[in-house]
């Protein structure tokens, strides 16, 4: 694991990849499931944990929200929990997005007042979502012009509301887990214009999994019921993460083969998405037992719609600046608040690279096979745009550093070093 260190550069060459290396645990999965176990009366095992800064930011909310965690020899973790009872009257979400809109709902579900806190980038990052909902449903709410800090003081009472999906489903994951712990009486949330629908799947499938089912009509109505028993406490085994693993594949399908493990074709994740874009470059893939393999072939551009899984813009902008002609991906307008404004910084990042990126209205467009010129370029404190340049450099014709490289660590710590041992010339400066 790189470990976290200031101005960390890492230099990445022309390299040829080969062998098998295990997708990331899925931050998504890892984060949904502490705030269940955080529910769920009783003791819960989570198999297969994270380790990334937004998996241990997860960990550190549940304990100041009343949980006991521990870090067992076999690498599990034990998840006591008698349900929200806040042992601060603070809580710091790091720099995680989901955390911070995921576990605002489940904190208001106490009457103690508690102030929402964040850090990095998060301190930018809209939330006045909460000053239009939370009054509605009985919470005090005050905030820094729809930014954090939060003060917040419930109990939340659940009730029939309707809201906007259009910005983020991160909030609509927390009401649904809040609701479902809360209510005493059916209750409903409609909601206009939901994004990333396949991530509010994957909430409901972790509810179900701990015990609590939520239906819904076309992801525009949910129904909550009161629950006899609640979240149940589990053993939960975290599944790998698309999101990190298209990096890999991406990798593979530029300097390849790599077989990546640990990705599952039945996931909800909405990144498993990548497939479709490996498919339509061209590039060989195949499934086996052992996983899925990703080699090289020519190269051709592709049209791809990344409203739902806008995540995958980094991956598929280092991919389309390897394929003949002019790739297309939509959904542009889902990256102005990540880590970095990811349409800009994908652009300007690249550009120093010689690779073309147009943002026109709600596409962007990636001219592929005209150069890679190698050069610095910098992270922007985002981990997926460090990743892009990272597996870009795969092909450079000449090196490329890449500053601020420790913004890995929010989501895959080990991202450098599986690239070595895959074979890639990884040059890493503390």
């Amino acid at each position: 694991m790189v470990n976290k260190a200031q101005y960390m550069t890492v230099q990445i060459q022309q390299s040829t990849l080969s062998g098998l290396i295990s997708a990331p645990a899925s931050k998504s999965s890892m984060q949904r499931a502490c705030a269940a176990a955080l529910l769920a009366v009783g003791t819960t095992q989570i198999r297969n944990p994270g380790t990334s800064n937004d998996d241990k930011a997860a960990l550190e909310v549940i304990t100041s929200l009343g949980a006991g965690v521990v870090h067992n020899t076999d690498g599990t973790i034990t998840i006591s929990s008698n349900g929200v009872n806040p042992k601060n009257n603070e809580v710091n979400c790091g720099e995680s997005g989901l955390g911070i809109r995921m576990f605002t709902p489940i904190a208001a579900t106490s009457s103690k007042a508690i102030t929402i806190n964040g850090q990095g980038s998060l301190l930018t990052r809209p939330m006045h979502f909460f000053n239009d909902i939370f009054p509605l449903l009985g919470i005090k709410i005050t905030s820094n012009l729809g930014k954090v800090p939060l003060h917040i003081q419930g109990p939340m009472q659940p009730e029939n509301i309707e809201v906007d999906g259009s910005l983020s489903s991160q909030f609509l994951t927390g009401l649904l887990m809040a609701y479902a712990a809360t209510a005493k009486n059916l209750v409903t949330i409609k909601v206009n214009n939901l994004k990333s629908k396949p991530y509010i799947d994957l909430t409901l499938q972790v509810m179900k999994k701990f015990g609590v089912v939520v239906t819904h009509i076309n992801h525009g109505l949910f129904t909550i019921k009161p629950s006899p028993h609640g979240f149940k406490p589990i053993t939960y085994t975290v599944e790998g993460d698309w999101s990190g693993g298209a990096f890999l594949l991406v990798a593979g399908a530029l300097a390849g083969p790599v077989t990546v493990q640990g990705l599952s074709m039945q996931s909800t994740q909405a990144d498993k998405k990548i497939m479709d874009a490996l498919q339509a470059c061209g590039c060989f893939v195949t499934e086996t037992t052992k996983g899925i393999t990703v080699a090289p072939a020519p190269l051709q551009a592709f049209t791809f719609n990344a409203i739902d899984c806008p995540d995958l813009f980094p991956p598929l902008v280092a991919l389309a600046a390897h394929c003949n002609g002019i790739t297309q991906i939509s959904g542009v307008f889902r990256l102005a608040h990540k880590e970095s404004d990811r349409g800009l910084t994908l652009q300007q990042e690249f550009a120093k690279l010689g690779i073309e990126v147009q943002l026109k209205g709600d596409t962007m467009y990636v001219t592929g096979k005209k150069a890679n010129t190698g050069g610095t370029v910098h992270s922007r404190h985002d981990h997926r745009i460090a990743m892009a340049c990272a597996v870009a450099g795969l092909k450079s014709d000449a090196p490329i550093i890449i500053e601020d490289a420790e913004a890995i660590n929010k989501s895959y710590p080990d991202f450098y070093s599986h690239l070595q041992q895959l074979g890639a010339a990884v040059k890493i400066n503390p």
